[in-house]
């Protein structure tokens, strides 16, 4: 794939997970769209990688990094509320 088309896939995933996660009030749906915009971060983190530096796997082991903060946010909010609604759970109160 060309680098063109991977940006433009990758901007693309980005605004649909900006927009979502402006407009939804439930909680895992937000979670969701967090996750496609750190999923497009992990996109340019391995293209970039492998275009400019294709011996060295830094994109890529950081890029599973990226993936394991989004998995422990999502189960430590699924653990500390029992509810899926944002407007009922204030993360800042505790």
């Amino acid at each position: 794939m060309m680098l063109e088309h991977v940006l433009f896939l990758s901007v693309y995933l980005f605004s649909i997970g900006i927009y979502g996660l402006i407009t939804s009030r439930n909680m895992v749906r937000a979670l969701m769209c967090l996750e496609l915009i750190l999923n497009s971060v992990n996109l340019n983190l391995v293209t970039f990688s492998d275009i400019f530096n294709s011996r060295q796997f830094k994109g890529e082991i950081f890029s599973i990094f990226v993936i394991a903060i989004g998995l422990a946010i999502v189960s430590s909010i699924h653990r500390n509320r029992k509810s899926t609604r944002i407007n009922q759970s204030n993360l800042l109160n505790n």
